[in-house]
């Protein structure tokens, strides 16, 4: 069945009016939505802690950054915008003390709620409006009147006119130029984490590496190794990003796109599928969400010593040399 797809003539700009938006986190989707909103005629306040970088950037945009629970107190729509791991603890003890009966919370992706570390008080509703791109993209994309597609859910204690204010919020950051998708929280949340574990970051990462350690196991230079195995997956993946599979086996040689039919198979194979459903298996039945969660309780070791090993790793530093040759790379480093 086709998804339900809303675009600014199914949304109401209106319904905004004489309502106050509070931003928490002036991040990466932070300041993308108080900058389009305020943009789009709506009134803006933003919450983010003094002394840092966000801090001085939202003061730097024309914003007057106040405290979580002032701007709660004063938000009709509360956006929270802040990591993930942090979110429960901020919930419980700086926004749902300031919650009245008739606010509308916002989040951009539905972990927290869909896995139960958010307590609703009565009269309070929540939505989703998840932009399907980084904030960078959001806000230039409305600068030059576009816009990135979103998705909408709405969840406990929702009406008709949350889902029509919370569409009225799409249309604000510029979502209802591209599109804006019906979906629920769980499906939001279980196809995210599910995409970024087994495709986008999970994937991706073990395949770049274990081809990269096989050919420098073999006896090829790790130089040619990164080249073939890391650096060329972006002009792979632009073409994916461009027109799909098909797009990039028309623009490869003829040799590599008979190599993808008949050995990529042997890679990902029925075994692959299997681990695949049963991280999926993980995620529906909050398996991962509760070991995110007990991990940050406990100050997240596990996750800060894998962090540190992955970065010893030698494509990382075979890559920095590399990179420093590419005059056209924006090189980063952490």
């Amino acid at each position: 069945m086709p998804a339900k797809i809303y675009y600014d003539q199914d949304a109401d700009l209106s319904l905004l009016k004489n309502k106050t938006v509070a931003i928490l986190g002036y991040g990466s989707q932070g300041h993308a939505h108080a900058q389009n909103l305020r943009d789009s005629g709506i009134s803006v306040v933003v919450a983010e802690l003094p002394g840092t970088a966000n801090y001085q950037l939202a003061l730097s945009h024309g914003f007057q950054p106040l405290s979580t629970e002032e701007a709660v107190r004063r938000g009709d729509i509360v956006t929270i915008l802040i990591p993930d791991e942090v979110q429960p603890d901020v919930f419980r003890t700086q926004i749902r003390p300031n919650l009245s009966p008739g606010k509308l919370i916002i989040c951009s992706h539905g972990f927290n709620y869909h896995y139960g570390q958010f307590d609703i008080p009565p009269g309070v509703a929540i939505a989703l409006v998840a932009p399907k791109g980084p904030g960078h993209l959001l806000r230039s994309e409305f600068v030059r009147g576009a816009g990135v597609p979103c998705l909408i859910a709405v969840g406990e204690n929702a009406t008709e006119e949350t889902f029509r204010i919370a569409l009225a919020y799409a249309k604000g950051i510029g979502g209802t130029r591209a599109g804006v998708i019906e979906t629920t929280f769980a499906e939001e949340t279980e196809t995210d984490l599910f995409g970024e574990q087994v495709v986008l970051c999970g994937g991706v990462s073990a395949l770049v590496k274990a081809a990269f350690e096989v050919l420098v196991e073999a006896g090829y230079q790790p130089e040619l190794a990164y080249f073939e195995c890391m650096h060329e997956l972006k002009l792979i993946v632009d073409l994916f990003y461009q027109g799909g599979l098909s797009y990039m086996r028309y623009s490869v040689s003829n040799t590599a796109e008979y190599g993808d039919y008949t050995r990529g198979p042997r890679i990902i194979t029925q075994e692959t599928k299997k681990e695949m459903w049963k991280i999926l298996e993980e995620i529906r039945s909050g398996q991962f969400a509760k070991e995110w969660i007990l991990e940050n309780k406990a100050n997240a070791p596990s996750f800060k010593a894998m962090r540190r090993r992955e970065k010893e790793h030698p494509i990382e530093e075979v890559g920095r040399r590399l990179r420093k040759m590419m005059s056209w790379i924006d090189a980063k480093e952490v």
